[in-house]
């Protein structure tokens, strides 16, 4: 495998370079202290974003992008020392992750195609960069398109009395294989406790429609409505039905000539476009979840 390059093209190897991701109540000094240690370790901070929700009384979020040399060799003791000297000190809720350690992403599509085969695309592009254990559908349809690029295609059907089973079958295949799933419009709703044993983040993606044409044929009942703005929000997966914190939106503006076909070519290619940013960033590190929100460094 060749070795990652940095994002700016210069061609120097990322081996060596990590992220910093920290959430904490704001107090004064926090930035000195982060740099400050890092510096007494070596290192050379390289990008560095924060956020606070209140100047006095806030939610403060950071993230540095930081190269060290040796960092494999040097990063138990680094974590060390941050834990001990900062995380601690501060109350932190922190994590260092090496930028070379590739995510791996599970993804669960249902019949609809343009945003399985988007991220795929994307993925076998380089654009994505993450492994991709398998592909799980409750559908066949998807089988040959997904295995002509060489990943594994499994198919866990779903009804109504079978769900409980279904879901226990595919936590075999997720958990301890992946990092992460993207619901790339896998139609069926993910139990709590699914999302209790599954143990990781779910990444889903749906029409901005909701909660006003909720339920079958949006775009039919937003044709019928006149509507003049469509779009797509990309959002953390929680038990409450797509209610988790929101990651990305974006909206196009439609005009009375649209019809439902339109609306729907439209809100497809939006969709495509909110789902890759949100798995982009979530294998970037960008995203800081508090509560029902969420910061994006992007």
């Amino acid at each position: 495998m060749m070795p990652a390059v940095s994002p700016n093209g210069d061609g120097r190897t990322v081996r060596d370079r990590a992220r910093l991701l920290v959430s904490s109540a704001d107090r004064r000094g926090i930035v000195a202290a982060v740099s400050a240690l890092l510096a007494r370790h070596g290192a050379n901070i390289v990008e560095s974003d924060q956020h606070s929700t209140h100047p006095t009384d806030g939610r403060f979020f950071m993230r540095m992008v930081f190269d060290l040399p040796e960092l494999s060799e040097r990063l138990a003791e680094l974590r060390t020392a941050f834990d001990r000297d900062v995380g601690g000190p501060f109350g932190m809720e922190w994590r260092i992750v090496r930028v070379a350690e590739r995510k791996r992403m599970i993804v669960l599509a249902s019949r609809e195609p343009h945003c399985l085969l988007d991220i795929l695309w994307r993925q076998r592009s380089g654009d994505l960069d993450a492994d991709i254990p398998c592909v799980i559908s409750n559908h066949p349809d998807h089988r040959e398109a997904v295995e002509a690029l060489g990943l594994p295609y499994v198919h866990v059907p779903v009804t109504r009395e079978t769900k409980p089973e279904a879901e226990r079958e595919i936590l075999t295949y997720v958990r301890g294989e992946a990092d992460f799933a993207v619901l790339a419009r896998y139609m069926q709703i993910l139990s709590g406790a699914f999302l209790a044993a599954v143990g990781m983040p779910i990444i889903n993606i749906h029409h901005s429609f909701l909660p006003a044409f909720a339920g079958a044929q949006p775009y039919r009942q937003a044709f019928e409505r006149g509507v003049k703005i469509i779009g797509a929000t990309a959002h953390y997966v929680t038990e409450e039905l797509d209610a988790g914190p929101i990651i990305e939106q974006d909206v196009a503006r439609v005009t009375h000539r649209a019809d439902v076909e339109e609306l729907a070519r439209l809100g497809a290619d939006i969709e495509r476009v909110v789902l890759a940013r949100a798995v982009r960033w979530h294998l970037e590190d960008r995203i800081l979840a508090s509560g029902g929100k969420t910061v994006v460094f992007a």
